[in-house]
């Protein structure tokens, strides 16, 4: 069925908005970043870095309007100290694709590890410099990744959406916990099959965003064209009080690689999303890596991605 709207998301003009140029160092690509909004005029990053090494960082970076973000100088540090992290994370190789949730004051990232076992998350902790930095462990089994915390308990407990790899299946699942670390009471919620344009994989993307009609979640998902994986991006919208009941998901991608700087890069025909900012007026920022080289910044209304997750 063709739609009236063709497109509810629409590129900033100012494109990639960060890139490897603006970091010290031998940094040579930038991308899949979180962000928080902690004031009017402060926005955090936190996103991957890497240089020619292929060795991975998480590096913050600020901006005072949401689209010009100035790298700090150094990266956040290794937690080389604590023995699991050394064992199952290292110093550089497996760290990456940061997700920044605020939940009762209390700043927490999720990231992706790659150990000799498979994908695993785990749990960072910082405050609101974003300068003291406390690693708090693994938080999934292998295989499993894009960890995304809910910013608010829900009955009294931690949500997170994430991605297991389950026999070669590729859906998205909730899971519940007491303390952020013990997680259990797994749920399929959107198995891949459910939409034609990733029928490959299926994945959480950024931060579930509260609204009066449920939790606007940006996902992302992949098909494959010929031989090689394409990544673009769609929207789920989620029940308030119990996020396994899924309201609707778009039946279109809402985002997906056009221009060069998307299609062309360390990894062709990407577009990821780790972070999704809900501005006053209803506008939504969403924040995306470019072919794994560059950061970029969408921009779309609040009503037109809850239409498409109930309409469309």
């Amino acid at each position: 069925m063709l739609r009236a709207k063709k497109r509810i998301v629409t590129r900033h003009e100012e494109n990639p908005i960060l890139t490897a140029e603006a970091f010290p160092n031998d940094i040579v690509t930038v991308f899949n970043c979180g962000v928080l909004k902690q004031a009017p005029d402060k926005y955090t990053m936190v996103c991957r870095a890497e240089d020619t090494n292929l060795d991975r960082y998480m590096w913050v970076a600020d901006s005072t309007d949401g689209v010009h973000f100035k790298p700090r100088p150094e990266p956040v540090p290794f937690f080389m100290d604590d023995p699991v992290y050394a064992q199952y994370v290292g110093e550089g190789r497996s760290y990456h694709d940061p997700r920044i949730t605020q939940i009762d004051g209390e700043i927490y990232v999720t990231h992706a590890c790659h150990t000799s076992h498979g994908c695993q998350m785990g749990l960072m902790k910082t405050d609101e410099s974003f300068e003291n930095w406390q690693w708090m462990g693994l938080i999934s089994w292998p295989d499993n990744r894009n960890g995304v915390l809910f910013p608010e308990k829900i009955g009294g407990k931690y949500w997170r959406l994430d991605r297991p790899n389950v026999r070669g299946a590729m859906d998205i699942w909730t899971g519940q916990s007491p303390d952020l670390i013990h997680w259990g009471v797994p749920r399929c919620i959107v198995p891949q099959g459910r939409i034609h344009w990733c029928y490959t994989k299926i994945g959480p993307g950024a931060v579930p965003i509260r609204t009066d009609e449920g939790w606007l979640c940006v996902i992302h998902g992949v098909r494959t064209q010929c031989t090689d994986f394409v990544y673009q991006l769609g929207v789920m919208l989620l029940d308030l009080e119990d996020p396994n009941e899924v309201i609707g998901v778009a039946n279109r991608a809402i985002l997906w690689p056009e221009k060069t700087y998307e299609l062309i890069g360390q990894t062709p025909s990407v577009v990821f999303t780790c972070a999704a900012i809900l501005e006053d007026d209803g506008e939504v920022k969403i924040y995306y890596g470019a072919a794994d080289t560059v950061q970029c910044l969408a921009l779309a209304r609040v009503e037109d991605l809850i239409y498409a997750c109930k309409h469309e």
